[in-house]
């Protein structure tokens, strides 16, 4: 298992993305063999070493000969890449980008995804780069990936719709709930399909975690602004730390109240939780003149953040409401279940690696078995803990039997 990590300190491209995996370890001609899996001839791959300012990178091309004799809708490109020999994440990961390409298209233009044609030339490169990004992550054996914020350049474009601003429509489209920033030369420096593809392969956009580097790539822009390093520079860290292999990007959203009668927050928790909050706590201080009040805190994934919001503003007293993103460490989990003379109970085991595991029943089918019984919940939980380890010995010996 690998980390990968793109310091996007002068944007995106999908070229960009190519250069910097083959200048990381990804071998050129594995590349090319890879594509060819693609029903997208007229095309030439070629890659060299360049410079971009002082840095040394890869620049890897994709020459277009021809394109499709027709504009391309998105269930077409689906189609392509369903009926390809491509490894089936590949598949699943790029039909994910060209999907968000499209929605990013249609809402700018208003127009439907299915009704977004990508053009004949242009397809085939955004087919070479998204294909090609996600075959150097799978040959690299990539599992998990964070980002910097991105330079998305400034200026303005010529494009087919006249001069625009940058980042241009789409891109600006793509970038919702992405930190962005412009800098350096008056260029774009981020494409949508470099954007497309980082905000599909993750929601982790962060300063450069902890980790010991395995290899680094720069993969070499087109643009040779003077006294400016275009590249895109990679980290890879195989063998990945637990730390980074498991963080993930939550909302801690807080509120401090000191006026609502102490029987809501009941309520208002059991409200939090079923519109998806990860968790509520309630915690007692002292406000100003000495008055005790609450502070609500409740994490959250960001796409319910809307919904955490709302709820406190219509079952609570608060006029202002605190969202703070932070970085949640967690141990990978599963869940079994275990048969005991009561009933059934859920086994909650988080890996510590090792072979080191914490594990834990779930209180409520062990409190849902106590009420049924009548034992005490305390018994239960001890069965539990009892009839799980004996069953992972009964396993372990049957398998050295055999």
């Amino acid at each position: 298992m690998s980390h990968l990590h793109f310091d996007c300190f002068s944007g995106i491209s999908g070229d960009m993305c190519l250069g910097a995996l083959v200048d990381a370890g990804v071998p050129f001609t594995t590349l090319k063999k890879g594509l060819q899996q693609l029903t997208a001839g007229g095309y030439q791959l070629k890659a060299k070493k360049v410079h971009r300012g002082t840095v040394h990178a890869t620049k890897v091309d994709v020459n277009i000969r021809e394109g499709f004799n027709k504009p391309l809708s998105l269930p077409k490109i689906r189609l392509i890449l369903s009926q390809s020999p491509l490894p089936s994440n590949v598949k699943s990961r790029s039909k994910e980008v060209f999907q968000r390409l499209a929605e990013a298209e249609g809402t700018v233009h208003g127009v439907p995804q299915a009704k977004v044609h990508f053009h004949e030339v242009g397809v085939v490169d955004s087919l070479v780069d998204i294909v090609g990004t996600l075959l150097g992550l799978h040959y690299l054996s990539i599992t998990s990936i964070s980002a910097s914020s991105i330079n998305v350049g400034s200026g303005t474009i010529h494009t087919a719709h006249g001069v625009l601003p940058v980042p241009g429509p789409a891109v600006a489209q793509l970038a919702l709930d992405v930190p962005i920033f412009a800098s350096g030369p008056a260029l774009e420096l981020t494409t949508p399909t470099g954007m497309a593809l980082l905000t599909t392969l993750t929601q982790d956009f962060r300063a450069l975690p902890p980790m010991n580097p395995a290899g680094i790539g720069y993969g070499a822009g087109t643009a040779e602004p003077p006294d400016w390093a275009n590249v895109l520079r990679v980290f890879l860290c195989s063998d990945a730390s637990q730390d980074i292999q498991n963080t993930e990007p939550i909302l801690e959203i807080q509120t401090t109240i000191d006026d609502l009668n102490p029987q809501t927050y009941e309520f208002v928790m059991d409200k939090l939780f079923k519109v998806g909050a990860l968790d509520v706590t309630l915690t007692p201080v002292i406000m100003k003149r000495s008055r005790p009040g609450i502070i609500i805190t409740i994490l959250a994934p960001k796409n319910i953040r809307e919904d955490v919001i709302r709820t406190l503003f219509q079952e609570t007293t608060t006029l202002g409401i605190r969202v703070n993103h932070v970085s949640r460490f967690v141990l990978p989990r599963r869940m079994e279940t275990i048969l005991l003379r009561e009933g059934t109970v859920q086994i909650k085991i988080a890996d510590l690696g090792n072979g080191q595991q914490k594990v834990m029943p779930e209180y409520r089918d062990c409190q849902r078995l106590a009420t049924k019984t009548g034992k005490p919940v305390r018994e239960i939980i001890e069965q539990a803990f009892q009839t799980f380890y004996k069953t992972k010995k009964t396993v372990r010996r049957t398998s050295r039997s055999k």
